[in-house]
């Protein structure tokens, strides 16, 4: 059983694993601890991580990058359209509204989801992971932005589904960053709680939360951020001045290549990170776009001041964070700052004005997550002991829900579920209905939602369930936000009030008849009548409260008494995805993976045959130049050069079978050459191991008395013999023939010999006397039994 940790990055994706001494981040094929979240499709095959993202360049159009902007989004929403100009793959609008992507794969034209290209990329991390520890890797926990809606939670756990994970827990990103930090702490005030802000400034988002630590647990007080604010955004303010100073000094616009746009990025986002330690640096691209060489510079200064807007938004969610928390900044204890995006310096100095103290960076700013995700799933496994620690998050919106009469609400601001509201918790509330009704889940307040999110989450069917005498029931309704953020409708239940008629008893028959009917099954039984008893199919979703007797005039006396009847509840998500899409994209995502490794055979059988044909032209020509024919080595020459030719030119892209059909007949006409060359040495071998055989035992016989002497040596004789006139005849043969006697053979002579002078020596000698034999056994015997015995 694994315990595994995923941080899902924008661009680049991080495994945690918990082993025995720690936390470990793994390494990838190409031993790198970060992995591009990056899926390409070749004509044939899927490309994905560093691969994928090599091909990126030639292949632009067939490479997908950054899906985890596009998760639980709308094509129509002002930021997917803004992020949509900047990719350089097909993007559509879905029936439902949602973003699919449009691609060539095996030459046809295919479209997928998001949460499909997600699971891809799950899928590749669960089999580094299985690769890396040999195991099937099932249970984790995955990090996700604490700004993710109901919708964008639903649509992780799908693609995790498809990738054939389970994950325990959807952790937010600075949450598992918080759990990281804390647990290893040791030195925290025993005085009150230790305040610490975390500024998590990654590819495409800015996460900033409050904690607050205590000896054995942490809680996070609020939660903060600008899902539009990242690296990313940085490396496109140089992209846009370069691409301008280009278009001026060389008369070329990037804009019109999507090859040369993703080089200038790349080579924009290597310069940023130059500018966070250098005052000043150059830029230099060969062949960039119309066979031009390109250069540029620019200094830090410049930079800051192109990126000012977006320096100024920095500060935007901390204050948020700590107006939330209801802190001032001088009880922060703190501020760590982490996230590939947050080692430029202006954003340091930006933040130690605001916090009035510099940021620490005592953890790792791009493996925290993950390995706070690690940590929490060794937690909740139950194959690792971790010390008792709690950790306590908090929601970052408000939820309500409604019916048709209105909102459902016990707060001031109609949400049954207050931002900030720890989690996982259940709400429980009673509403009066006749039937069946419907109820539905919204954010409460648009204003904590990121721009441009619908506020609408599910909705819930109620009922049927029964009433008595067309009167109000009474439901009572559990709500739960469970540990991945995600609110639904858990259960739902009603109580209906039935009478029992009874014999008239004594009171203590009476009272046994109360704490009868009080117990999860009951039975009710009447001389002169009997109430009506519920199948047992119902016994088992019905809970009883204790009933209350009345005596009548007829001497029979009337038992009231309250069932609990479990309500159907039925969900639908808006936007989510059916069981039977989810279905069908775990049997695409199969079918997939299934071609991938059909291809990776037959690039290791093309791998194979190109070694071999290496290997046999430099053997021919040498090594088994004296064990072949010049017309066997001008054939098999000739057979290896026309492979060669085919494997780069018709054969560089064929099926496994057809690179199995040119080995076997390459090996079938080398094979009687390597076949002489090696039994050369094989009979070699065996000819020496027959003489020493021969020798040991004439020195042996020595001895022994002389009627077995002359049979073992006679025997030696004859054996040394056999092989002087067989080597004698092969010898005569050049190496070029075949042999006439194999290392098999000599190896069957040297058995035979050997058992045949073995039975000699144990025939001829002579057995024991009688009194020696009794003797022997008396003293092997212990002497319990030779007390007996005598």
């Amino acid at each position: 059983m694994s315990v595994v940790g995923f941080d899902i990055g924008n661009e680049n994706c991080v495994i945690g694993v918990a082993k025995q001494r720690g936390i470990d981040v793994l390494l990838n094929d190409e031993s790198k601890r970060e992995t591009p979240a990056v899926v390409s499709f070749g004509e044939k095959q899927r490309f994905m991580g560093s691969v994928g993202a090599a091909s990126a360049t030639m292949n632009p159009r067939s490479t997908i990058s950054q899906v985890k902007r596009l998760i639980g989004r709308t094509f129509r929403e002002p930021d997917i359209e803004n992020d949509l100009r900047l990719f350089p793959f097909e993007c559509l609008e879905g029936q439902d509204g949602g973003v699919l992507i449009r691609l060539e794969y095996l030459g046809e034209m295919r479209t997928f989801s998001p949460v499909q290209i997600l699971g891809m990329l799950f899928s590749h991390l669960k089999q580094i992971a299985e690769k890396d520890l040999e195991l099937n890797v099932s249970d984790c926990v995955i990090g996700i932005p604490s700004y993710f809606t109901d919708l964008q939670r639903r649509a992780y756990l799908d693609a995790a589904t498809i990738a054939g994970l389970r994950p325990l827990r959807l952790m937010h990103d600075c949450t598992a960053t918080a759990l990281g930090y804390g647990i290893y702490k040791n030195d925290f005030s025993v005085a009150g709680p230790t305040y610490v802000v975390f500024v998590d400034i990654g590819h495409c988002d800015t996460q900033v939360c409050v904690a607050s630590f205590e000896s054995g647990q942490m809680k996070i007080i609020s939660h903060a951020f600008d899902r539009n604010l990242g690296g990313r955004d940085f490396d496109e303010v140089l992209f846009i001045y370069f691409a301008a100073q280009f278009k001026e000094q060389y008369d070329i616009d990037v804009y019109a290549n999507a090859k040369a746009s993703i080089r200038l990025r790349a080579s924009c986002e290597k310069l940023k990170k130059v500018l966070s330690a250098n005052a000043e640096a150059p830029l230099n691209i060969e062949c960039l776009m119309d066979e031009k060489d390109v250069k540029g510079f620019i200094k830090r200064d410049e930079f800051e001041k192109l990126s000012s807007n977006l320096l100024e938004r920095i500060s935007v969610p901390c204050h948020t964070a700590l107006l939330d928390s209801g802190l001032t900044v001088e009880k922060i204890h703190s501020v760590e700052l982490v996230g590939s995006g947050s080692r430029i310096p202006a954003i340091t100095r930006i933040l130690t004005s605001l916090f009035n103290r510099e940021p620490s960076r005592t953890i790792n700013a791009s493996e925290c997550v993950a390995r706070g995700c690690a940590l929490q799933c060794a937690m909740l496994s139950p194959i690792y002991r971790v010390r008792e620690y709690e950790v306590q998050d908090a929601f970052p919106f408000s939820i309500g829900f409604s019916t048709k009469e209105g909102p459902i609400c016990t707060l001031s601001n109609s949400a049954l579920l207050q931002k900030h509201r720890p989690f996982p918790s259940v709400k429980i509330f009673c509403l009066h209905r006749t039937d069946t009704f419907p109820m539905e889940a919204y954010y409460a307040d648009l204003n904590e939602l990121p721009s441009g999110v619908s506020p609408k989450i599910s909705s819930f069917m109620i009922g049927p369930f029964e009433v008595s005498n067309m009167e109000a029931t009474k439901v009572k309704v559990r709500v739960q936000l469970n540990i991945h953020g995600i609110v639904t409708v858990v259960s739902a239940s009603c109580f209906l009030l039935n009478q029992l008629l009874e014999d008239n008893v004594d009171d203590d028959s009476l009272a046994k008849s109360d704490d009868h009917l009080t117990s999860t099954k009951m039975e009710a039984e009447a001389d002169h009548g009997s109430s009506a008893v519920p199948n047992s199919a119902e016994d088992s979703n019905l809970k009883r409260m204790k009933p209350s007797s009345v005596s009548s005039g007829d001497g029979l006396r009337k038992s009231k008494f309250v069932k609990r009847l479990d309500i159907p509840v039925s969900e639908s998500v808006f936007g989510g995805i059916a069981k039977a899409d989810l279905s069908e994209a775990e049997k695409i995502e199969h079918q997939l993976v299934q071609q991938d490794l059909k291809m990776e055979h037959a690039k290791e059988m093309k791998n194979a045959l190109e070694s071999y044909v290496y290997e046999m032209r430099d053997k021919i020509l040498h090594t088994y130049c004296g064990f072949s024919t010049k017309l066997e080595r001008e054939g098999i020459s000739y057979n290896l050069q026309q492979t060669e030719e085919w494997l780069y030119e018709d054969g560089f892209d064929e099926s496994v079978d057809a690179y199995t059909e040119k080995l076997e007949y390459l090996k079938k006409l080398v094979d009687p050459i390597e076949n002489r060359y090696k039994e050369e040495e094989a009979r070699a071998r065996a000819s020496k191991d027959l003489l020493d055989c021969i020798t040991n035992y004439r020195m042996v016989v020595v001895s022994h008395p002389v009627s077995e002497r002359d049979v073992v040596i006679d025997e030696c004789n004859k054996a040394e013999q056999w092989l002087q006139e067989k080597l004698q005849h092969q010898n005569s043969l050049p190496k070029n023939a075949d042999p006439i006697l194999w290392s098999n053979e000599i190896k069957r002579k040297s058995e035979a010999f050997d058992m045949t002078c073995k039975h000699i020596m144990r025939s001829n000698a002579s057995p024991p006397s009688f009194e020696d034999e009794d003797d022997s056994d008396q003293r092997d015997k212990p002497d319990s039994i030779r007390m007996q015995v005598d």
